[in-house]
């Protein structure tokens, strides 16, 4: 409240004439009414402590309306917008700051000294007159808000706030405050140890300045004509910003009809725009609006909600809409996971930024948004699995290769691994098959002495378990057993490899992986076994005993067929990993060669000095070893083989 000055004037009967002082001591009635009528004795007995029984006193209210009228006409009447050219198109706040805040201060004493006359007189027209005053003020007020607000609307973008923000301290007080005493350092930017830019400055003054306009307008009384300025001119910059970003509202049939690439760019620029929009644009509002209202929690949640909810239900339908018109495949539910991933990764921020009553409408639909998103997710993953259960392709895969159907179904399941966070939430009350309908061991990814797996590693486990009882069914298909444990073995180390080199080595463990290993060796012994049992067979065990030299022909002649035989019938086979491939040649050369280079070396001098020796000793030791470095390069590219769908 301004200090009232308020004069008292102390004298003493010896300043009056002798007459006069007998007139006002022994004939009050008349003096009263005599000096009621006189200018100079109005001026004189206006002191409310003495004499008041000789003239009307003023009341404290009149004196205060007085007073306040007085200082408060000449500032506000100067910035009447309708008066003078200069007021209509300079603003306050640009044009001097120190005199912007004395008018606030002036319309503050104003609404004070009019609520306090008021309670003594209503029907005043000091009221009246104050009035009229007030509302040139608070047009003016309003002419300044829209000024600031229109013309730092690059300084004012939620960028530019969520930045001066995170970075600056942003006054709190009160509007009561403002007042005491020199608050010039209220515009100034506080950013410990760090330089302040230009824009940040301007940003903050900015703020500060709608806020103490706002305060006092509402204060006022005059809350509806601040929040109208403040809803249009805001809410066209979020909107605009929304579009900018590349999210539309789309109907139902539209989503429906669009060709999948173009559904799925607009899938990629909602990811961006959500991104923006919970981190930036709507986080940079929410500031904007609870500093600038900071005096009124209801109107500051009402101006949010009003300004932010069309854009915000736009942002986080989009997700919704998708889910329900798309057409359902495996492949697509990928695209659903972002969108899934992306809404519980700002769940968070988008529950502290639109948290009031106001705001449970955006708060419901970002869950509904979530719940359409599962329900797709869930029935594409059914439809993945179904697909898998339903394959029924019998061509095989020449060399023993890696089938088509493992390289598609792996790469699939390890895309999903990515998203196990969310998928262990999306999964929850769609977990896999009992596991009392299968033994332990089809699972591998907890003993006895474990606590039980979670429902996400089931899941996994169940996926890739069906992909493996179809791999063992078309093994079945090979004529050959040998190539049918080398096409197991093949086949069940790209999986091997797949899930240790990714995040289904967290979900499945390390026992998991362990245990199909070793039977990758015990696919690749049998394979080894019988595949070329026959080349070490023809060797003997004992190569010292004496032999005839037709005996040592003999077995010179079995080796060399049974070597090229199995050699040329096993050089078609393939193995795609290389230490796979390098182990299993490795292993195959240590139980031939030494066994070779033994018998060659002792009985090869025998055979070399008859006729046509080189007819029966066609291969030398290093011969053989290199024929075998030479296995299981095949002809199979394996990107090639990539055409296995996903289709029930």
């Amino acid at each position: 409240m301004p200090k009232i000055e308020t004069r008292e004037f102390c004298f003493s009967p010896k300043s009056l004439p002798k007459t006069r002082m007998k007139e006002l001591c022994c004939s009050p009635k008349s003096s009263t009414t005599d000096h009621s009528t006189s200018p100079s004795s109005t001026s004189l007995f206006s002191s409310p402590s003495r004499f008041s029984f000789l003239s009307p006193r003023p009341s404290f209210s009149d004196s205060v309306i007085n007073r306040t009228l007085e200082m408060a006409e000449p500032m506000i009447m100067k910035w009447n917008p309708n008066t003078t050219t200069f007021s209509k198109v300079t603003s306050l706040f640009y044009e001097n700051r120190r005199e912007a805040k004395d008018f606030v201060k002036c319309v503050y004493n104003l609404q004070k000294a009019m609520h306090f006359h008021s309670t003594e007189n209503a029907k005043s027209d000091k009221l009246v007159r104050a009035q009229s005053l007030m509302q040139i003020a608070v047009k003016r007020l309003q002419k300044e808000f829209y000024q600031i607000l229109s013309m730092n609307r690059v300084h004012l973008d939620p960028e530019s706030i969520t930045t001066v923000s995170s970075r600056t301290s942003l006054s709190t007080r009160s509007s009561t405050s403002e007042f005491e005493g020199d608050q010039d350092d209220d515009d100034r930017v506080v950013i410990a140890g760090e330089s302040v830019s230009e824009v940040e400055v301007v940003s903050n003054v900015a703020m500060n300045d709608l806020r103490l306009i706002a305060d006092c307008t509402i204060s006022s009384g005059y809350t509806n004509e601040c929040v109208k300025i403040y809803k249009v001119i805001r809410k066209s910059i979020i909107d605009e910003a929304i579009y900018k970003l590349g999210v539309e509202k789309l109907s139902s049939s539209q989503v429906h009809k669009m060709e999948w690439e173009v559904l799925e760019m607009k899938i990629k620029d909602w990811l961006h725009a959500v991104d923006v929009a919970v981190k930036t644009l709507f986080n940079g509002e929410r500031i904007l609006c609870d500093h600038v209202f900071l005096s009124n929690d209801s109107i500051r949640e009402m101006c949010f909600t009003e300004i932010s909810k069309d854009a915000a239900m736009i942002l986080f339908s989009f997700p919704e809409n998708i889910a329900k018109n798309i057409k359902k495949s495996p492949e697509k539910v990928f695209r659903l996971l972002d969108l899934y991933t992306a809404i519980a990764e700002h769940l968070p921020e988008i529950e502290a930024i639109f948290s009031s009553d106001l705001e449970s409408v955006i708060r419901s639909q970002v869950l509904t948004s979530l719940v359409k998103l599962a329900e797709s997710i869930r029935t594409g993953l059914t439809e993945f699995e179904t697909a898998l259960q339903k394959d029924s392709s019998k061509a095989l895969v020449a060399g023993g290769g890696i089938h088509h159907l493992t390289v598609e179904a792996m790469n699939y399941i390890t895309l999903l691994a990515d998203y196990s966070n969310v998928l262990s939430d999306i999964l929850v009350e769609s977990p896999p098959p009992s596991r009392n309908s299968l033994p332990e061991s089809y699972f591998g990814i907890s003993d006895s002495n474990e606590s039980p797996a979670p429902v996400i590693s089931l899941r996994f486990a169940w996926l890739i378990l069906i992909l493996l009882c179809k791999l063992d069914g078309k093994a079945k298909h090979y004529k050959d057993v040998s190539l049918a444990y080398l096409f197991l073995a093949n086949n069940l180390q790209y999986v091997a490899v797949k899930v240790r080199s990714s995040n289904l080595k967290y979900l499945l463990g390390e026992n998991w992986i362990s245990k199909y290993e070793e039977k990758v060796k015990q696919f690749t012994s049998n394979y080894e076994r019988l595949g070329w049992s026959h080349v070490i067979e023809s060797l003997p065990r004992e190569s010292n005993a004496t032999m005839a030299p037709q005996q040592v022909k003999e077995i010179f002649k079995r080796f060399n067929l049974s070597f090229e035989q199995v050699h040329r019938k096993h050089s078609l086979c393939v193995i795609a990993d290389s230490k796979l491939r390098d182990d299993l040649k490795v292993s195959i050369a240590s139980k031939i060669v030494p066994l070779y280079r033994e018998f060659y070396n002792n009985y090869r001098d025998a055979i070399v000095r008859e006729r046509h020796s080189a007819h029966v000793i066609r291969f030398s030791p290093e011969d053989v070893r290199h024929q075998l470095s030479d296995l299981f390069f095949g002809p199979i590219e394996l990107e090639n083989c990539l055409s296995f769908e996903f289709s029930p």
